[in-house]
């Protein structure tokens, strides 16, 4: 079978139709999407019928732990209380090298444990409704004896890092396995507060679970948790930078302010809001001075083209022009690197006063 993308398998988990073969393989170097993917799997196979066993390989002190010997023991051996067993088998990054092509059978131990070529014959024989394996790997790759084993029977699922205009579409998924249809204001709400902090935008969802029933549409004013509003709230992540765009400079000075005295680091808001909403602003007026479009800016943003935070970075250009947003971005670069060397104690002062001359009374 082909390699699917985590975003193909999910889609398909969430239509209640996801293909299920003897053999799953799990990789790539998204470490959140990586374990998601597992538990939806783990998941659909659980509605099937299938009980599972989890083993873990190279993931103890050392990179000890179970080895493939007692993976293989599982595979072969049948329950009297459970014929359809599903192993689940994690990997750690600790046995990379140990299992590539060199050697055959090189991690083999005295104890009796397996080699994963042993592995790979065995997950060849697997079929029809017998046992399933399902490997997950803290690697980029799965390893190529593996591949090559169960290349034409194995589902192969990638997990990449999610591009910019992918993360919407992971939002409205996450809500989809949650039985909860999220509407386009609340997809910007979750993209805008969390960018590509995927697992931060499933727990979002999870909470907004709790209080909304199965099949039930969920807003904007569901992802606000309760007795969170109001001046003791942490802002969220992104919306100090949503401020600035909409030149509500009382409002982004207060909300740096609460968000120091509960506790983030002023070196973080700059780094991570402040500059880079600078830096989308002034993408947008560059490209907006050469008679570019919405859809222009979005697509040089990588957002897609209704998306909330291209139209943010439209209305934050418009308002500041090129040249006070060039002025004020050097110079948060200038401070970031004083923040970070030292030579800038009063972080908190010079964070509030830059973002009070970008924002202030035009020239």
């Amino acid at each position: 079978m082909p390699t699917e993308t985590a975003l193909a398998y999910l889609r398909a988990a969430a239509a209640g139709s996801p293909r299920l073969p003897a053999a799953v393989v799990i990789f790539g170097p998204n470490a959140f999407l990586r374990e998601y993917v597992l538990s939806s799997v783990v998941r659909a196979l659980a509605r099937r019928g299938w009980k599972h066993r989890g083993f873990q390989i190279g993931l103890g002190t050392g990179g000890s732990g179970d080895d493939f010997g007692a993976v293989l023991g599982e595979l072969r051996a049948p329950d009297l209380f459970a014929p359809k067993v599903a192993v689940v088998c994690r990997v750690g990054r600790a046995r990379r090298g140990r299992d590539d092509d060199a050697g055959a059978d090189t991690d083999a131990r005295p104890s009796g444990g397996a080699g994963e070529a042993a592995l790979a014959t065995a997950m060849e024989g697997l079929q029809g409704d017998g046992s399933r394996i399902v490997l997950l790997y803290e690697r980029d790759n799965a390893p190529a004896k593996i591949r090559r084993a169960v290349e034409k029977s194995a589902l192969f699922i990638n997990c990449t890092r999610p591009f910019d205009n992918q993360i919407a579409d992971y939002a409205k998924v996450f809500a989809e396995s949650l039985d909860l249809k999220a509407d386009s204001a609340a997809i910007d709400t979750l993209v805008g507060r969390y960018g590509s902090d995927l697992g931060a935008i499933a727990n979002a969802l999870e909470k907004a679970a709790i209080f909304a029933g199965p099949g039930q549409s969920i807003g904007r004013a569901d992802l606000d948790e309760p007795g969170t509003t109001g001046a003791r709230r942490m802002p969220e992540a992104f919306e100090i930078a949503d401020s600035i765009a909409r030149g509500r400079t009382a409002t982004a000075v207060s909300q740096v302010d609460r968000a120091v005295a509960l506790g983030r680091d002023t070196i973080e808001i700059l780094a991570v809001e402040v500059i880079p909403a600078m830096r989308r602003m002034m993408i947008a007026a560059s490209l907006m001075a050469a008679k570019k479009g919405q859809g222009d800016v979005a697509a040089a943003l990588g957002f897609p083209p209704q998306s909330m935070m291209a139209a943010r970075a439209i209305e934050g250009a418009k308002r500041f022009g090129i040249r006070r947003l060039e002025r004020a971005y050097w110079r948060a670069c200038e401070m970031d690197a004083q923040f970070k060397n030292g030579r800038l104690k009063e972080r908190e002062e010079a964070l509030s006063g830059l973002l009070l001359d970008l924002m202030g009374a035009p020239e």
